[in-house]
């Protein structure tokens, strides 16, 4: 973010100062704009020992995350699944073509004229060979969990270490922080001044708090004897991974950090009431319809709004309840196809029960097309692929769970997260969520997943392409919606 202070010098002369929201190009000072209010002699006794220490934290992060021994074991693990895939298949033609002999002799002894007690001998004996081939399945899945076991586990003890890593780097960085902010000193137009700690107590100030832009500006406007008459900020570059900043836009100041310093600031000066400070809630937008027509409705849900209420409470705040207030006609059970409460995008309803089931018949027989985006926290092997895990609940279960399969391609790489379109070919409980974090899947949580990964503002999972056959007029519905993170 960047911001402009208009302001009036005491003899009445009028101009402005400019100000950037954190560093510019890694640099605290840059000549031209406001600096930061902390005290760089405080600041530069013990910074720089304890952003060594962090970077090696970092480095050691990142040997665990992408050096040798977890590059060699995922390879490892992708042999396994490539070799084990291929027994499967081989395993499941021999069962196809044992199954089609079995049938044929079935076919052959309602034909004969055996005796019963023959008949059923021989019905048996093929009952037999059937439960032998299930068993023999289910022997080859076991075995194959096994093998695997062995270098999942060490992926796990990798992935326990990287979040010891993290966690005790988040705590070193919260413990320079807190020495930090002792450095920032908040002055107001009164003439009166605060440590930041002091305007967030009894809670610590959050990273970074003092360090946007109108505080800068307002600092420098006091230091100087400058009145301070209009202030303006806005975002310019590329937009944030939130997608809720775009190049050129006026946004108000932020509510987690200036939503405390500014009121402070602000006091002594004769003020307009502050703007309503960041989005509108999630939980209070609209669901904005995408596509609709006499039968079907297809809307953009937000990301935090159910899509139907709990068994509990069948008038809590979720997309059902506000359809059926703006439908009041429409019956049936209207929501095809549920999204996630943290996941955003295109969910479709049917607006009478004969629509409701054609539609979800088509989901049944995965004759409906759908697309989701993610960022995934991590770095992803290969470009492609297809994942297939059975998931019981909420987690991986060879033995006794349901066939799920994903496929993937990726769509974008950065430095330490991946982009991927996903296309769920079955629909089981966060088949997605986990088909991401799994080692045995891609092995990189989406972004923001409480669950299966790290928590964060919200999850970076978005339903963007469906498509699908309209059940009144055989019409091809192909829709599409842009996440905008």
């Amino acid at each position: 973010m960047f911001g402009v202070l208009v302001v009036e010098a005491p003899d009445g002369r009028i101009g402005y100062l400019r100000a950037f929201s954190g560093m510019l190009g890694d640099r605290w000072h840059v000549e031209g704009f406001a600096p930061p209010l902390f005290d760089p002699a405080v600041r530069d006794a013990f910074w720089p020992a304890g952003e060594a220490e962090l970077r090696a934290l970092d480095i050691r992060h990142t040997e665990l995350l992408e050096g040798p021994e977890p590059t060699a074991l995922r390879a490892s693990l992708a042999e396994l699944t490539t070799r084990h895939s291929a027994a499967a298949a081989e395993l499941k033609a021999r069962h196809e073509a044992q199954r089609r002999l079995r049938h044929e002799a079935r076919q052959r002894l309602a034909d004969s004229a055996a005796g019963e007690a023959e008949r059923r001998a021989a019905l048996h004996a093929l009952g037999q060979e059937s439960r032998a081939d299930d068993l023999e399945r289910r022997r080859l899945d076991t075995a194959h969990h096994q093998e695997r076991e062995h270098v999942v586990s060490a992926l796990r003890a990798l992935d326990a270490r990287r979040a010891e890593l993290e966690h005790l780097r988040a705590e070193r960085s919260r413990q320079l922080w807190q020495q930090m902010a002792q450095a920032y000193v908040i002055p107001n137009a009164r003439g009166a001044q605060t440590p930041v700690g002091a305007l967030f107590a009894p809670e610590p100030p959050p990273g970074g708090a003092g360090d946007c832009a109108a505080p800068k500006l307002l600092a420098f406007a006091y230091r100087h004897h400058l009145k301070p008459l209009a202030l303006a900020e806005f975002w310019w570059g590329a937009p944030p991974l939130t997608g809720d900043r775009r190049a050129g836009k006026f946004y108000p100041a932020c509510q987690s950090k200036c939503g405390q310093v500014l009121p402070f600031m602000l006091e002594g000066l004769n003020v307009e009431p502050a703007p309503r400070l960041g989005p509108e809630p999630i939980a209070e937008d609209e669901p904005k319809p995408v596509y609709e027509d006499a039968w079907v409705l297809v809307v953009n849900k937000p990301c935090g709004l159910l899509s139907v209420p709990g068994r509990h409470d069948s008038q809590r705040d979720s997309v059902l309840v506000r359809l059926r207030r703006r439908y009041p006609e429409a019956s049936g059970p209207l929501i095809v196809h549920p999204l996630d409460l943290e996941v955003s995008g295109l969910l479709l309803a049917a607006k009478d029960p004969e629509t409701h089931a054609a539609l979800q018949r088509q989901f049944a027989r995965r004759e409906a097309d759908k697309r989701y985006t993610a960022w995934l926290e991590g770095a992803v092997t290969g470009d492609q692929g297809l994942i297939e895990l059975h998931l019981r609940a909420g987690s991986v279960d060879p033995v006794h769970g349901k066939h799920a399969v994903t496929e993937w391609h990726v769509t974008q790489r950065t430095g330490t997260r991946t982009r991927v379109a996903l296309f769920p070919r079955t629909g089981r409980p966060h088949q997605l969520r986990i088909h991401a974090a799994h080692p045995l899947g891609l092995g990189a949580p989406i972004v923001g997943d409480p669950l299966y990964g790290q928590d964060g503002p919200r999850l970076l999972l978005h339903a963007e392409a469906l498509a699908f056959l309209h059940p009144r007029t055989g019409e091809r519905i192909a829709l599409d919606c842009p996440a905008l993170f």
